[in-house]
């Protein structure tokens, strides 16, 4: 005997989807997606709004955990934090863009394989202190950089970031992707303990890291010719020169 599933609740992925593309409020997004899937599923307006009411109250200490680092952070900005991480990068004249994010790079997946995976971060880590610290170090350099090249020192920073949390999590034996592996294993019939699992993803960490770090080394390369051609021919360089 068949048992028919209902597809209509998946209507809410594409409204996120959809909302997303659109950049509508983020919040709105979730909130009608959430109303969505419920009627699609045949809940009453009023059990929907109820659930999503006790959620929000389960979860308040939650919000509070989330949003007070950032205001933290947007205080510190406002006074003055990315200017004084690119003036304390700036007093080391041997400093490159992709010498920073190499040191990072090995501090953040090193960090992160021990299961400190908040050291870092986009809003904490990387726009207030790495992107500032990156952008010092380019114009230390070379001077003022053009906006699609800073825009590109500002997308490394974000990738380097990614790449050392990525593969460096995965050496952690508590995540949550080790226990994903171990279990998917197991219906496989291999019984791998998470430890061995955690051991294994080492050498991935290491190639990871060596790729990402030849690819900041020839970042400052295209940094360094980008940046001489520009000096050497000062008419404005067009988006498509710069990429």
């Amino acid at each position: 005997m068949q048992t028919v599933v209902n597809l209509w609740p998946l209507l809410g992925v594409l409204v996120i989807v959809v909302g997303f593309v659109l950049r509508f409020n983020p919040l709105l997004v979730v909130s009608l997606a959430a109303i969505v899937t419920g009627l699609a599923a045949n809940f009453p307006l009023e059990k929907i709004i109820s659930l999503m009411g006790e959620g929000f109250l389960e979860t308040r200490a939650l919000q509070l955990i989330l949003l007070l680092p950032l205001a933290v952070i947007g205080l510190l900005e406002r006074h003055g934090l990315r200017l004084h991480a690119q003036n304390w990068i700036a007093k080391f004249q041997r400093a490159t863009v992709g010498r920073l994010l190499i040191m990072y790079l090995f501090v953040r997946e090193t960090t992160a394989a021990v299961g400190l995976t908040s050291l870092g971060g986009h809003p904490q880590m990387v726009r207030p202190l790495l992107a500032p610290m990156a952008e010092g170090a380019a114009e230390n350099t070379f001077g003022k950089l053009p906006e699609a090249l800073r825009h590109k020192v500002l997308a490394m920073c974000a990738a380097t970031d990614n790449v050392g949390l990525f593969f460096g999590e995965d050496v952690f034996v508590a995540f949550g992707a080790i226990a994903l592996m171990h279990t998917f294993l197991l219906g496989a019939g291999l019984d791998v303990e998470p430890l061995h699992i955690a051991f294994w993803g080492i050498p991935t960490a290491i190639c990871a890291f060596i790729v990402h770090a030849l690819r900041l080394y020839r970042f400052d390369l295209m940094l360094t010719r980008k940046m001489t051609d520009l000096q050497t021919h000062p008419a404005p360089m067009s988006q498509e020169a710069v990429q």
